[in-house]
């Protein structure tokens, strides 16, 4: 009984390895028609793909400026931000993630939203795949696609399209800085005309992009 069971568990791991494997060669050409998130949703769904070469770089930088300073330099994993959320967390101030662009990506493309050490262990997998097979610039550009960045809404081009009624090719940095800062609670933050917290870190995503753009730190994206 033992051996069959164990049996049993090695196929399905054997399936699963060639199925994600399958998948994530697929989204490497093809634009991801829709997600776990998008399908749970409860006030529907509006999105509208668009190449990276269609999107402001203004937007690339401010998503490197507020989510992952370290994109374009780690191999998926930030683990000293993941300490530094932990420890933030662990006193009791604002409550932060330490999830890389990548890995945010893995989580939005092919798991669901929530926590648990099941859900983070198959997001680190298939970070790890993405970061392999795909690259930076499609990660990116499938990261740009996918992110919710509003009730309903995926995608920055829905969401420039929404906010500011023209394409995300047309984002200045302010727009790109509120979008950015808006991507963590994309149902709770206002992208137009924020207040408190969300137009004081829209500021600073705002100054930060001649920053990641002196630096480099989105080089790896159009390289």
């Amino acid at each position: 009984m033992a051996i069959r069971i164990l049996r049993i568990l090695i196929w399905a791991i054997v399936w699963f390895v060639i199925i994600s494997l399958a998948l994530v060669a697929i989204y490497r050409f093809v634009p991801v028609p829709v997600t776990a998130t998008m399908l749970m949703d409860e006030n529907g769904m509006t999105k509208d793909w668009e190449p990276l070469s269609r999107i402001d770089r203004n937007m690339v930088s401010a998503v490197i400026a507020g989510e992952d300073g370290k994109f374009c330099s780690h191999a998926g994993f930030d683990r000293e931000a993941i300490e530094q959320a932990m420890e933030s967390n662990a006193k009791g101030g604002r409550i932060r993630g330490g999830s890389t662009i990548s890995q945010q990506t893995a989580k939005n493309v092919f798991l669901w939203q929530g926590g648990g050490y099941f859900r983070k262990g198959l997001e680190a997998w298939f970070t790890f795949l993405i970061e392999k097979l795909w690259g930076k610039r499609r990660i990116m550009e499938v990261y740009l696609n996918v992110a919710e960045t509003g009730i309903g809404t995926y995608g920055v081009e829905a969401g420039a399209q929404r906010y500011f009624d023209h394409s995300a090719a047309r984002l200045s940095r302010t727009e790109a800085a509120r979008m950015a800062a808006a991507l963590p609670l994309p149902k709770e933050r206002r992208v137009v005309s924020p207040t408190g917290f969300t137009r004081r870190y829209g500021n600073t995503i705002a100054r930060r992009i001649g920053i990641v753009r002196r630096d480099g730190l989105d080089a790896c994206v159009y390289d």
